[in-house]
């Protein structure tokens, strides 16, 4: 199945407490239809301690999100578009912004 969201596009958050962030997608998880994006919803985490060179102490980093809170930020208009999928003339099958009916090349 072809993925809407994918790995180094910029999404927009349209929900919960990161709403209005604007971030690039570092991984996405497809069976667990979440997603981490740079610099949204970021999560404190406790490590201990793990030998000389890595000290222990609280750590900030980006928690996954669910792709449904997200959106996806059209690269010609700058604002926040729906996916669809059209298929090419040589057979190619790619994502198309709804807002521009622009195909989105990554």
């Amino acid at each position: 199945m072809a993925s809407r969201i994918r790995k180094g596009d910029t999404v927009e958050v349209i929900t919960g407490v990161s709403k209005g962030m604007r971030g690039e997608v570092l991984s996405v998880m497809p069976k667990a239809d979440r997603a981490v994006v740079q610099g949204v919803n970021i999560a404190k985490r406790h490590t201990k301690p793990r030998g000389m060179g890595e000290p222990g102490g609280i750590i900030e980093r980006e928690a996954t999100i669910h792709l449904s809170n997200l959106m996806l930020v059209d690269p010609i208009s700058e604002k926040r578009t729906k996916v669809g999928f059209r298929v090419l003339d040589d057979g190619r099958k790619v994502r198309v912004a709804k807002a521009t009916g622009q195909a989105i090349e990554s």
